[in-house]
């Protein structure tokens, strides 16, 4: 059974109220905030039984709404990149904000991450919707948006579905910063990391894929575990000061592929990931330095690390990546990822 209590609001600098909710069923349990669809805490139980919460996360909507690091938050319309904030469908083109440089990243910079959802309850979870109108920075449609979060024995779901009224490149994800350790440690760098397909997007210096390879016997390789902590040192992640890349899942078919797993030593938890999207981002939080956490603390450089389900980056410009991020009126976006986790 899974319990579900709401917790005191808090109040949105903006004007109107921040819903808060608690989900448990014993095993795990979940904070989501109406805010940006956040998950600010997800409790997982250490190989001792102790549960603990292994997200980073803030205590305040104004720390939220300050941040540019997409805590917890989902993103949209479109994940990560669209290069030069330009895409265009049978000759229409259509300008994009850009909030990196000269790109529009994760929906720009009043994205999903800084909307108010309407949230509900589950069964065995939450679901929160959102109606993103029609030029929506800069993205063509009205969009009705459903994401759902649910808690399963070990195992956290999360689905998203998406329909518009005009044709609009769709790719939302879950940017939940995973410290296994929790408040053991204040770096990812003794978690090791297992990735089942090589292949990967090579990018130039801003981030936009210039085409695949794969990472076989190279530092990116992580066909078997490896500590993060020496792989960010690499000369191939200098430039990025760490892990940013784009790991592929073989054409899933929409059914759950194994993307990897990642795996906290001291803690003993280990988090596996299943998606039926065609990309994963890997990111090591290298521009998390500065950003506020919870208790005021300031976060560090390399604290935790992303795994962010998700269509590739600029695929809609980029017809030869894999999958098709464009819905059109009458078919639905289907984003469903199980985030599964075990003691080691």
């Amino acid at each position: 059974m899974v319990r579900f209590r709401p917790l005191d609001p808090w109040e949105d600098p903006r004007g109107g109220k921040i819903e808060r909710v608690r989900i448990d069923n014993g095993i795990l349990a979940l904070e989501v905030l109406s805010l940006g669809g956040i998950i600010r805490s997800l409790w997982v139980p250490d190989r001792d039984g102790e549960r603990g919460n292994v997200v980073l996360g803030c205590d305040s909507p104004q720390d939220y709404l300050a941040q540019n690091a997409h805590l917890g938050a989902i993103t949209g319309r479109y994940a990560n990149r669209i290069a030069n904030g330009q895409i265009s469908f049978h000759g229409e083109q259509f300008h994009l904000d850009l909030n990196q440089g000269n790109h529009c990243l994760h929906g720009g910079s009043e994205g999903f991450n800084r909307k108010l959802w309407n949230i509900g309850q589950l069964p065995d979870g939450v679901r929160l919707n959102l109606v993103s109108p029609d030029g929506d920075m800069g993205f063509p449609g009205n969009c009705n948006i459903q994401v759902d979060y649910r808690l399963v024995a070990n195992n956290l779901y999360v689905e998203m579905f998406a329909a518009t009224d005009r044709p609009c490149p769709i790719s939302m994800t879950q940017h939940s910063y995973f410290n296994l350790e929790g408040s053991r440690s204040s770096s990812n760098a003794g978690h090791r990391l297992q990735i089942d397909n090589p292949e990967y997007l090579m990018v130039d210096p801003t981030g936009i894929p210039t085409g695949a390879t794969t990472s076989a016997g190279g530092d990116l390789d992580f066909s078997k575990p490896k500590p993060l902590g020496s792989t960010q040192k690499a000369i191939e992640l200098k430039e990025t000061d760490g892990l940013d890349h784009c790991y592929l899942i073989p054409k899933s078919n929409g059914e759950l592929i194994r993307f990897g797993n990642l795996s906290a030593p001291e803690s003993g938890r280990s988090m596996t990931l299943y998606s039926n999207q065609p990309g994963v981002q890997v990111y090591g939080a290298n521009d998390l330095e500065g950003t506020v956490g919870r208790n005021g603390q300031t976060l560090k450089q390399h604290q935790a690390l992303c795994l962010a389900p998700q269509q590739l980056p600029d695929a809609p410009n980029q017809t030869q990546l894999l999958g098709d991020p464009w819905i059109k009126p009458g078919q639905v976006y289907h984003h469903i990822s199980r985030y599964q986790f075990e003691t080691v």
